[in-house]
């Protein structure tokens, strides 16, 4: 079977959030049976690391968006890439999204509109000679339209978008119908019209023959008001008749710490000291005071979903307690100021890195002893996955696929509400654990011995991929 995974992040050369992971990962644990190839944005970062790039078409202008050059090329490890060339919508600094000090780009109608609409001329076969898609899968707002360009062009090629994040929609003013060339009775209710404006995701959601979510925890919340961020009727619909379903995001495999040259020493199940080697290490390194206590890692996009206002609401509880916090990521501005505020007023006790760094962020994962992560919402989540793996328990609200991959009171700790009092529940339940050595071992032991392979997710999807691509029997 062949398959086109449209995304604009990979972590081979490019990552944002936990897109990159899942788009580095899920397509090579399908390798084994479809031909899968990924297409991205021909971002600095890309041409730049891809080697003896082909081209094999070009795509011509459409409404407002400029003409572009498909190119083909291949990971080190042989996973082909189709790349959208076109310097001027993606040739830019900054980030996939924005520009350097993090505003969005004006004209991202244009650039998603130009990167969805060669996603669907690809997949038709009309681009490259040698190369059709059986199926299309689409990931978030910025590919979403994929499955819209190909019913606009009367292609019968089955698609599924992948939600990884429902509060970022795509969404713009009316006149980006015409710039990005979509039919102008397409716009409406149950089309892409969402309060007078024009959604991307809506139009996938709409357009896709089956959405998928990353956890089945969030594929039920996003059909409520609460967590649908106004898109919840549309989904109940898209539920109640089979065509929403959660698949939970897995880790790969480099995610051991018996093996990690990253790490600042390996260690295996019950070498606590090879664990306490790294948090000596991540406290040098951030200058921390030595410590007896525990430390708190977050590792984190630094936005409002993610509750970092909670953990610095606790700060001075932990730190009082003898706790100490690590901190790294990046993200609003206002987040990023009130963590380095954090850090100055107590700079023994309270480290941040803003940025990210991979190898700093499992140096925290298998220094720390336990993961906060508060968020207000979170439909997979990596950070705990990768967290219990290095030893380090992870402190989470109970929703999405956090309510799913931490095991309460076995490998973490779950607290029922985004508050400040429930969250700092969690945390009295994890100090007091600490101090409970016996049972912080088990605790530990049973968190590292999870695993959370993508051979599972991948199995699933391949069942997705062969029920909506392989025609029906009888």
């Amino acid at each position: 079977m062949k398959v086109l995974f449209v995304t604009t992040e990979m972590d081979d050369f490019v990552r944002v959030g936990g897109l990159a992971a899942v788009s580095a990962a899920l397509p090579r644990a399908l390798r084994p049976w479809s031909d899968v190839r990924i297409m991205l944005p021909g971002y600095r970062d890309v041409v730049e690391q891809l080697a003896h790039i082909e081209i094999v078409g070009k795509c011509a202008p459409l409404a407002e968006m400029p003409a572009c050059t498909i190119g083909r090329a291949s990971t080190r490890d042989g996973m082909p890439v189709y790349v959208v060339l076109c310097p001027e919508l993606y040739d830019r600094p900054g980030n996939p999204y924005g520009d350097e000090s993090g505003r969005d780009w004006q004209d991202n109608d244009i650039r998603f509109g130009r990167f969805a609409s060669a996603a669907a001329e690809l997949a038709a076969g009309s681009l490259d000679r040698n190369w059709a898609a059986d199926l299309v899968h689409a990931n978030d707002w910025q590919a979403a339209l994929a499955p819209a360009y190909l019913a606009w062009r009367g292609a019968r090629i089955p698609s599924i978008l992948t939600i990884h994040n429902l509060a970022y929609q795509g969404l713009f003013p009316k006149d980006s119908l015409r710039r990005i060339g979509a039919p102008e009775n397409s716009f409406h209710i149950d089309g892409l019209e969402f309060y007078d404006k024009l959604s991307f995701l809506k139009g996938g959601i709409v357009y896709a023959s089956h959405l998928t979510t990353v956890s089945a925890t969030y594929a039920k919340e996003i059909t409520t008001a609460e967590l649908g961020c106004g898109l919840e009727g549309l989904l109940r619909i898209r539920s109640n008749a089979a065509q929403l379903t959660g698949i939970l995001n897995g880790i790969d495999e480099s995610w051991d710490p018996r093996f990690d040259a990253k790490l600042a020493q390996q260690f295996g199940v019950g070498d606590w000291a090879g664990k306490q080697a790294n948090a000596d290490y991540v406290r040098k390194q951030f200058g921390l005071a030595v410590s007896r206590g525990p430390m708190f890692g977050l590792v984190a996009r630094l936005v409002h979903q993610k509750g970092v206002d909670l953990v610095l609401s606790a700060a001075d509880e932990i730190v009082a307690a003898g706790g100490q916090i690590v901190v790294t990521g990046s993200g609003e501005p206002a987040i990023e100021q009130a963590l380095v505020d954090a850090h100055r007023r107590r700079p023994d006790a309270i480290g941040v890195a803003i940025g990210f760094n991979d190898a700093q962020a499992r140096r925290i994962f298998a220094g720390s002893d336990f993961t906060l992560m508060p968020s207000r919402f979170e439909p997979c989540g990596l950070s705990q996955m990768y967290a219990q793996r290095f030893g380090s328990l992870p402190i989470g609200h109970q929703t999405g696929g956090l309510a799913e991959t931490i095991r309460d009171g076995e490998t973490g700790f779950l607290f029922p509400q985004p508050s400040a009092e429930s969250f700092r529940g969690g945390v009295r339940r994890a100090f007091e654990a600490f101090v409970a050595k016996d049972r912080l071992d088990t605790m530990r032991r049973s968190a590292m011995a999870r695993s959370f392979s993508w051979s599972i997710s991948a199995a699933l999807y391949g069942a997705l991929y062969r029920k909506l691509a392989l025609p029906q029997v009888g």
